[in-house]
């Protein structure tokens, strides 16, 4: 599968639905789920449902088999899927974001994902040109407190103290 984001910062694994389509899955194959997405700017999608899907990451030899529990979400988005930190974690997986690229433990030594520069390239502007529209920050007047004490200061470090 290409356009597959990685990110380390997500704590779901995301399949867009028409992604789901173009694999020949019905939509009864998803179990139902109530549980909002809340994306960075605060706003919410619910899914459509989750569905586990084993995948196999890596070429023969130096590849693994992972079941992956995919959030269904019916929005457009120039990537087929996000692979999020939890299953980076259990392939035990190092990625690179300089050299797009993934490494992983398989039992015939290291198993390797590389990504596609200009591919990456593209699916970053599709989005960029996507959320333009949706591109608005929002400042909120806060009000700054006082502290509810002192703090007192404590020396870690004799050698930096002046006689």
């Amino acid at each position: 599968m290409r356009r597959v984001l990685v990110d380390n910062g997500s704590s779901a694994d995301i399949l867009y639905y028409p992604t789901l389509q173009q694999m020949g899955i019905g939509r009864e194959q998803l179990v139902p789920t109530n549980a909002p997405l809340v994306g960075f700017g605060g706003t919410r999608v619910f899914p459509l449902g989750v569905v586990n899907l084993a995948i196999i990451v890596g070429d023969y030899p130096q590849q693994i088999t992972k079941n992956v529990t995919f959030l269904m979400v019916d929005c457009s988005s120039a990537y087929n899927t996000i692979i999020g930190r939890l299953t980076l974690n259990s392939w035990k997986a190092i990625t690179s974001t300089y050299h797009l690229m993934i490494k992983f433990p398989t039992d015939y030594r290291v198993g390797k994902l590389r990504g596609d520069q200009v591919a990456a390239r593209e699916c970053y502007v599709a989005m960029m040109e996507k959320n333009d529209h949706l591109q608005a920050i929002s400042i909120e007047h806060r009000t700054i407190t006082e502290p509810v004490e002192r703090l007192e200061d404590i020396l870690l470090d004799n050698s930096r103290v002046k006689h």
